[in-house]
This record gives C-alpha cells, sequence and structure tokens, in this order.
C-alpha cells in the first residue's frame, strides 16, 4: 500500500461507527487542501478515515483546525453475478497533527486573505480575479 502526506483544514468530522459482527470501526473525516499548489479559488476537499484504535486519534481535534495527515492509499475491486465491477478507493490515516487551531481559522476561506500569492497567481486588488504570474512556467494551464 502506498503512503502519502498531505495539510489541510478540517472540514467536517464524523461519529465513530461500527461495521459487522467482529466490531471494526470506522471514523470518516473531510479535509480541505491547503498548502504549496493549492489555489484557494478551486479548493480540493479530500474524504479520508481512519480505522480500528485510529478512530480515537480525531477526538482532540475541530473543525477549522489546520493538520498535517500520513495516510495510505488503497482499493479494492467488487463484482456480483450480473452486475457492473466496481472500484473502491480508500485514503486510511494513520496520524495527524496539529499545525494550528481553528481559533482564527475560517472554513470557508481556510484562513487565505486577500494577500494570498502562491502557486504562481497574484491578486489583482481592484477585482476578485487571479492572475498568472510572469514566472509561472503553467501560466497558461487551466486550474481544473
Amino acid at each position: 500500500m502506498a503512503s502519502y502526506e498531505l495539510q489541510g483544514f478540517i472540514h467536517s468530522i464524523g461519529e465513530t461507527k461500527s461495521y459487522g459482527q467482529n466490531g471494526f470501526t470506522k471514523r470518516e473525516f473531510v479535509v480541505k487542501l491547503s498548502g504549496e499548489g493549492e489555489n484557494p479559488s478551486y479548493p480540493n476537499y479530500v474524504a479520508l478515515e481512519f480505522t480500528k484504535d485510529k478512530c480515537v486519534l480525531l477526538d482532540g481535534y475541530q473543525l477549522g483546525d489546520e493538520v498535517k495527515l500520513a495516510f495510505n492509499l488503497g482499493g479494492r475491486l467488487w463484482s456480483a453475478p450480473g452486475k457492473e465491477e466496481k472500484c473502491f478507493v480508500s485514503l486510511q490515516a494513520w496520524r495527524i497533527e496539529k499545525l494550528s487551531a481553528n481559533a482564527n481559522a475560517n472554513p470557508t476561506d481556510a484562513g487565505y486573505g486577500s494577500s494570498f500569492n502562491q502557486g504562481g497567481y497574484s491578486n489583482n486588488s481592484s477585482s476578485d480575479t487571479f492572475f498568472p504570474s510572469d514566472n509561472n512556467p503553467f501560466s497558461d494551464d487551466v486550474p481544473f
């Protein structure tokens, strides 16, 4: 299983749910990505999950907290007779670290102010439009 890291603001936290007779537990949550390369005009929300004994790691976190996460990327195929085969992908977090508390963070703008200048975009103060900067080699790329 491949392992990755991401940074973002906690957007939502679900309750711990139990599945099956063996008591398998899972807790889902959503993070709005922040950090290098993220443009707040086109926010990315990612759903992740903690499983088993890791579910309690979210107890000390609140909406709007900025966090750094380590997670594994996994997937499996599902098929049933007469049905189309489906592929399911899961992002299973296994570590979480608080970067900042939510005291000054607004979950709708993820703490980005009007001075945001990252990823090759510069804010034109006379409008709400972001214009590509000359030093960005990808300045003509569409952001999605």
